[in-house]
């Protein structure tokens, strides 16, 4: 049974959504928002990577940095760019890319059903990269950017969604990179009380994207259980803002992979090797993307092979049969010597959004061979999660992404000015 929650969710104020709403904060590197940042001082990026306010000589993690974030938060809520919220509501906000939707359910998770696993996971996370967040969510006592989750579709909450979507939205616009967004208040008590009760007939709910900043919030929860040990459970820390996307409107791209050599093969050895477990012939079409699952696209030297996985290696288990996991379990690894993804530096990973042009000019440009994959299902992570196991590394590229700074959750009602002071 999860318990989704409405909240009062702090919110651009009317006609700052467009310069508000930012990428989430880990899909740059400091030189890139440090751009964005001077194109866009409103841009929510300023607050969620602080360190743009400073000079290189100041450490991104620096305990001044996170100061920064909270006393522009409270600085552009106090100059009335963000509105608050008078009762508890459920949001809706739909995404379009390239003329498809989605529509997320924005609410507030119990981290309580995180450590309980019913919300699941796919993924490890790793303390360094929690830290960071940890530190800026309880700093500015606000959580900033919403996690991504997913739960299986229901009849009823797509009706009541559909019927809340006839109304008009209090946000409607189109990001520099195309993206179309339209957001609504769910006020009505009625609907309201229909979605919670709703939610808590889904055994499951799962991450789709953001684990280290859904662990980061469930630890930030932890953290202020501990100074408030008469906490009821009712409490706002007792959550954390996520958007809640039903599995038939989601859309996984390739994740594809480059690497940096052929471990000391000639390109016809390398080519005889891999035909082992992996008939090899030119692709018809280039460059080549796989139209089924089990099937990889492979670019060597300017040519473009369309390699299919023999049966002998193909499993119906949930981790193993995944095209990552063949790739990596019988190319990758055995014959190329990258036995560790996540660490071997011969090996780079580039989200499908870049397209597969994208793999011909890292070939051409610094690595040796690229491989085109099948996009990973939402079935498939469903089944990884539900089996209690995690994905490879880069298994999953979602899209379109969230913007952060549509919506805020606060996690106590403290005062403005002492807000800078909490932490």
């Amino acid at each position: 049974m999860a318990d989704i929650r409405p909240f009062c969710a702090y919110r651009p104020a009317e006609g700052m959504e467009d310069r508000i709403a930012a990428l989430p904060y880990d899909v740059y590197n400091r030189e890139e928002a440090a751009r964005v940042v001077a194109k866009n001082p409103d841009s929510f990026l300023a607050i969620d990577r602080a360190e743009t306010g400073f000079g290189p000589e100041v450490d991104t993690y620096a305990e001044q940095v996170y100061r920064r974030a909270a006393s522009l938060l409270r600085e552009q809520i106090c100059a009335g760019k963000f509105i608050k919220e008078g009762k508890p509501c459920y949001y809706l906000y739909e995404l379009t890319m390239d003329g498809r939707s989605q529509t997320g359910i924005v609410a507030c998770a119990s981290i309580d059903d995180y450590n309980n696993n019913i919300i699941k996971k796919h993924e490890n996370t790793r303390e360094d990269k929690e830290r960071d967040r940890i530190r800026h969510v309880d700093v500015c006592n606000m959580q900033t950017g919403p996690i991504f989750l997913a739960y299986r579709s229901d009849e009823m909450l797509r009706d009541m969604v559909q019927e809340a979507k006839a109304e008009p939205p209090v946000y409607s616009f189109v990001s520099e990179d195309g993206i179309g967004h339209r957001v609504w208040v769910i006020y009505n008590a009625e609907r309201i009380e229909g979605i919670r009760n709703q939610f808590k007939k889904q055994n499951a709910i799962y991450i789709a994207d953001g684990h280290h900043r859904c662990a980061s919030a469930v630890k930030v929860g932890q953290l202020r259980r501990q100074e408030h040990p008469g906490y009821t459970g009712e409490e706002e820390f007792n959550y954390f803002l996520s958007v809640l996307f039903p599995d038939e409107e989601l859309y996984i791209m390739d994740y594809n992979r480059v690497v940096r050599d052929l471990n000391g093969y000639t390109p016809e050895a390398f080519l005889d090797k891999i035909s082992q477990d992996f008939q090899v012939e030119k692709a018809e079409k280039t460059p080549f993307r796989p139209e089924k699952k089990g099937c990889f696209g492979m670019y060597l030297e300017g040519i473009w092979y369309k390699l299919s996985a023999r049966d002998h290696i193909l499993s119906e288990d949930a981790v193993e049969g995944l095209d990552v996991s063949l790739l990596q379990n019988h190319l990758l690894g055995p014959i190329l010597g990258i036995e560790n993804p996540k660490t071997d530096k011969r090996v780079d990973f580039v989200g499908g959004i870049r397209g597969l042009k994208e793999l011909e000019r890292r070939v051409h440009e610094d690595m040796k061979a690229a491989f085109s994959m099948y996009p990973t299902s939402i079935g498939e992570l469903f089944a990884v999660a539900d089996s209690g196991r995690l994905m490879p590394p880069k298994s999953t590229w979602f899209e379109p992404k969230l913007r952060s700074g549509l919506f805020l959750h606060e996690l106590e009602d403290l005062d403005l000015k002492d807000r800078v002071e909490f932490r």
